[in-house]
């Protein structure tokens, strides 16, 4: 996979993860806003971020497109440049993009790393082969988007984020992701255990419904 070296700056619109990124300048904010509606799928109950500074805070970059450039919260590493996302959906996605605000100064992320149904990673696991790896550019509007290899990325339900490294800041900040991608809501099993026990239930008394038919008769 491209996206593995150091080098930036050179030649990038060919060596994102081997799908380049796409602008969004033409796209109209409306159409924009309903195709980065993943962020209301995940379970943010569950979501976990390592290396955050403030407990929680990672949670918070989730949030719709028209909203990517509000700076009142974010998330910042702690002890390196580090930051690693563990993200539960709520049902099945397709992941079809993603867009990254980083902070400036240096500190916005440099690389990107994406993993399918692997929860709970720490950073023990990030050594791991990925799904797709990309070099990242900074964006402070959030106009770039990251396309998948999506064949890669069916029947995701589980999102594992690591960013390895930033532009050189000794800690690194992430104001917003955006996750464009198909929805379908997760299958419900005990329907079908619930109508095999009603009819069975029927079954078991019908005796007694005949019983009291003939009483009415007399």
């Amino acid at each position: 996979m491209s996206g593995h070296g150091d080098g930036h700056g050179h030649g990038h619109s060919h060596d994102c993860g081997g799908h380049g990124h796409n602008g969004t300048e033409d796209v109209p904010d409306s159409e924009r806003i309903a195709q980065y509606s993943l962020y209301a799928k995940i379970d943010l109950e569950r979501v976990q971020c390592l290396n955050e500074v403030v407990d929680g805070s990672g949670k918070t970059v989730f949030k719709p497109w028209d909203q990517r450039l509000q700076k009142e919260e974010f998330v910042e590493s702690d002890a390196d440049e580090e930051l690693l996302f563990n993200i539960p959906f709520t049902g099945v996605v397709k992941l079809k993009g993603v867009i990254i605000i980083g902070g400036q100064d240096d500190s916005h992320p440099s690389r990107m790393k994406l993993f399918k149904n692997k929860p709970n990673m720490s950073f023990d696991d990030v050594g791991m082969d990925a799904e797709q790896e990309f070099e990242l550019f900074p964006d402070p509007q959030g106009m770039l988007e990251y396309s998948t290899k999506v064949a890669r990325f069916n029947n995701v339900e589980h999102l594992s984020i690591y960013f390895p490294a930033n532009f050189g800041n000794d800690s690194t900040l992430v104001y917003y992701i955006g996750l464009r991608g198909d929805f379908m809501e997760a299958r419900r099993h005990e329907v079908t255990i619930c109508a095999y026990e009603t009819r069975a239930n029927i079954a078991d008394h019908k005796t007694n419904i005949m019983d009291g038919v003939g009483h009415i008769v007399k």
